[in-house]
C-alpha cells in the first residue's frame, strides 16, 4: 500500500512590513505594474561581493607554510578580522615603504 501524500499547509504571504497581503495589496500592486516602472528609478540588485577600490579585485594565491598560516589565522582571529584582510594590509604597507 502506497502511503497519502498530503500537501504541506502553506505560509500565507506577507509584504515586506510582515504584514499579511491582502486582496487589496494584490490590486495596487496590478495596477501599479500595469501603469508600468520607470527603469531609472529602480534600484539595481547588488550582487557579488562589494567593490574594494577603483575596479574588480583580482583574486591570487599564495602558498603559506603551516606556522605562517597558523600565524596569520592567529592574529586575524586576535584583531577580530579575516585573515585576507591582514594580507592586504601588510602587503600595501610592504609596497607602500620599499
Amino acid at each position: 500500500m502506497t502511503a497519502k501524500r498530503t500537501k504541506p499547509a502553506s505560509t500565507p504571504a506577507r509584504t515586506a512590513g510582515g504584514s499579511p497581503v491582502t486582496q487589496s495589496h494584490i490590486e495596487t500592486w496590478a495596477d501599479e505594474a500595469e501603469r508600468g516602472y520607470d527603469l531609472g528609478q529602480l534600484r539595481p540588485k547588488k550582487v557579488g561581493r562589494p567593490s574594494m577600490g577603483s575596479g574588480p579585485a583580482d583574486v591570487t594565491t599564495v602558498r603559506l607554510t603551516p606556522e605562517l598560516r597558523a600565524a596569520l589565522d592567529q592574529w586575524a582571529a586576535a584583531h577580530g578580522v579575516d585573515p585576507s584582510t591582514v594580507i592586504r594590509d601588510a602587503l600595501q604597507r610592504y609596497l607602500k615603504a620599499g
